[in-house]
């Protein structure tokens, strides 16, 4: 039995991917520990890992979750390297395991403490990636690398990073000590997917059954649709007022996430649609005929292996490349939040849940899915890591 641990950030996106593994590494007989906020205990604990609570310096902030792109990014960087701060030394007291897996975008501190236990390290990624024919930076995260605030920035983290025996910052923060990188989706839905080599193994979603959140079912033989921003860049009120005012009296059974935003100030509520905070989303989706997501990479993974067709809203730089990638893949349509009128998003959801060439995309991703060989695939790269006494041959 090997020691594996597991590093996360806060953020649904970053640690439900990831469940499915943890539960088929336990399932096989390794010893797993979770590092994540007590948010996400029942999820980890329902996998089968030991959970290791930390408090996240983010859980405290009262402003907006940062946007991925110009001075947003800048801001960003700076967040990630205060939590850094704060988690790292709660952590680096934990006995060294045998191998670590940690998210790779984020949680820098899985990283350096890999380093210091001299021990492997997987990195997942539950986003798109980036190589030389491919990035974010080309057309979504645009950033002037002049910037006295990005070098400003820069210099913050290379001063940290040096503190704990880092000397090449930029291999660092790309993560290229990694032994392997997880890529939590599968290759046809990566932009150039064919050109990523060996370093990458696209494994597609680790989903587990989620059965710590309370089930859903239809209540009538209405069709399902399932709208939600995701839990990040949901304080829409005039969005979710918008869907109320108009479903009434429409042919669908709307059930609607409306995340901290108080349902009794977005006036009546139709009797077809159902409204809660947050929605156990597989749930729903197993029943779903359309899904109006913000098109995280998490809920496009989800919609796209239950086979349900999604219109895109998508409200930050990385949600904007999926969305795009579910337009030109077409698994469903792509929507302006800027330029939503009721009109137009209720168009979409009609048009995306009748039309048959969507539906045979979305049959053709779902093969995808299934041939990137989820947990069991990502199982067997991170056994055939471990020391040779544990290794999988």
């Amino acid at each position: 039995m090997a020691s594996i641990a597991f590093f996360a950030p806060i953020g649904a996106g970053h640690v439900n991917p990831t469940l499915g593994v943890v539960a088929e590494l336990v399932r096989r007989g390794h010893r797993v520990t979770y590092a994540v906020t007590r948010h996400f205990a029942d999820a980890v604990v329902e996998a089968g890992a030991e959970h290791v609570p930390f408090t996240s310096s983010w859980e405290s902030l009262d402003m907006a979750a940062p946007q991925m792109h110009g001075k947003e990014l800048v801001r960003a960087m700076g967040l990630l390297l205060a939590e850094t701060r704060v988690v790292l030394p709660v952590l680096e007291r934990l006995e060294p395991p045998d191998l670590v897996v940690h998210d790779g975008p984020m949680a820098w501190w899985g990283r350096l403490l890999a380093r210091r236990w001299q021990v492997p390290s997987v990195e997942t990624w539950p986003n798109l990636v980036s190589n030389g024919h491919w990035a974010m930076s080309t057309k979504y995260t645009t950033l002037n690398p002049l910037s006295p605030r990005f070098l400003l920035q820069i210099a913050r983290i290379g001063r940290f990073l040096r503190s704990h025996g880092v000397t090449d910052v930029r291999a660092f923060i790309q993560g290229d000590d990694a032994s392997l990188r997880l890529v939590m989706l599968p290759r046809a839905f990566q932009y150039a997917g064919d050109t990523f080599g060996d370093g990458y193994l696209f494994v597609g979603p680790g989903l587990t059954e989620r059965a710590y959140q309370a089930g859903w079912e239809p209540n009538g033989d209405l069709p399902v649709v399932l709208v939600s921003l995701g839990t990040a860049y949901n304080n829409r009120p005039d969005f979710y007022r918008m869907v109320l005012d108009s479903a009434a009296g429409r042919p669908w059974q709307v059930v609607l996430a409306v995340g901290a935003v108080d349902p009794a100030g977005l006036g009546p509520i139709p009797p077809n649609v159902e409204v809660r905070a947050r929605m156990p989303q597989l749930a729903v989706l197993r029943h779903a005929q359309a899904f109006v997501t913000h098109a995280g990479m998490g809920s496009t993974m989800e919609s796209l292996t239950f086979g349900v067709p999604m219109v895109a809203l998508p409200q930050m730089a990385e949600q904007r490349a999926n969305a795009d990638r579910i337009a030109e893949l077409n698994l469903g349509v792509t929507l302006s939040p800027e330029r939503l009128t009721s009109e137009t998003l209720w168009n979409a959801v009609d048009r995306v849940a009748a039309d048959p060439t969507i539906r045979e995309r979305l049959t053709w991703m779902r093969g995808e899915i299934d041939a990137a060989g989820g947990a069991g695939a990502a199982a067997d790269a991170i056994e055939k890591l471990l020391p040779l006494p544990f290794r999988a041959f």
